[in-house]
């Protein structure tokens, strides 16, 4: 997600500097692959009220990414890597798997990963703008 020589961005503004930057981990109530989004796209459609991964609709629309929370993560400093369950559990199984209900979002501390935003305050949250709000209210 770094790009070289980036502008002073509003993670500059606040006071997060590089060193200070956090590596967060976004995991999705959803599996990865295609035949999954498109049924995720689907469900979204015609039973958005039981979709059950708040994360997807707060940083996705029908089709793709949504501009605001696009912008914010092109724009931040924060290293951020986004997984979906399935992915998640394969890569963090041995240590960390079982350990997490999903949506998530987690920091990677020293030795561990750390609960950084949970389930019940990514279901609260409805607008990306909000998830942002959150994010660098953190981050300081």
């Amino acid at each position: 997600m770094r790009v070289s020589k980036k502008p002073k961005t509003k993670a500059h503004q606040n006071g997060v500097s590089k060193e200070d930057s956090l590596s967060l981990i976004f995991v999705y109530n959803a599996n990865s692959g295609a035949k999954n989004a498109l049924l995720d796209s689907m469900h979204k459609v015609f039973s958005p009220s039981t979709y059950e991964c708040s994360l997807c609709n707060i940083t996705f629309g029908l089709v793709g990414e949504n501009q605001v929370w696009k912008k914010f993560r092109q724009e931040s400093d924060h290293k951020m890597e986004f997984l979906h369950r399935d992915e998640f559990q394969k890569k963090y199984a041995s240590k960390f798997g079982h350990k997490f209900t999903f949506p998530v979002v987690l920091v990677q501390g020293k030795n561990e990963l750390e609960l950084f935003i949970s389930t019940q305050e990514l279901n609260a949250l409805t607008t990306s703008k909000e998830l942002k709000g959150l994010i660098n209210q953190r981050a300081r």
